[in-house]
């Protein structure tokens, strides 16, 4: 079977998103935990706790939506459900494309 996912684009960001994920799943907190000490900043955070003001820039939003997209993945994985690695495409918007 071909797995195919599609991811949410900017306008679709809301504070919160990802904190039940992060709650449930370790290696959806791990994503979030990463993303954090990339960008080095508490983004998780912000998108947990807002405000919404800040959360829907441009420069936090597009982050804030691909941790999600990629902690979703990563718990997927971990649950034997293909993940990126068992995929055949993903879609989703992009800015400016």
């Amino acid at each position: 079977m071909t797995i195919a996912f599609t991811f949410p684009g900017q306008g679709s960001q809301s504070v919160g998103m990802g904190k039940d994920l992060a709650e449930a799943f370790p290696e959806a907190r791990a994503v979030f935990e990463e993303v954090d000490a990339a960008l080095d900043q508490p983004l998780s955070r912000l998108m947990w706790e807002g405000p919404e003001e800040e959360l829907t820039l441009t420069a936090n939003a597009q982050p804030a939506l691909m941790a999600v997209s990629l902690a979703t993945i990563r718990v997927m994985e971990k649950a034997g459900g293909g993940g990126g690695r068992g995929g055949g495409g993903v879609a989703g918007p992009t800015q400016g494309g």
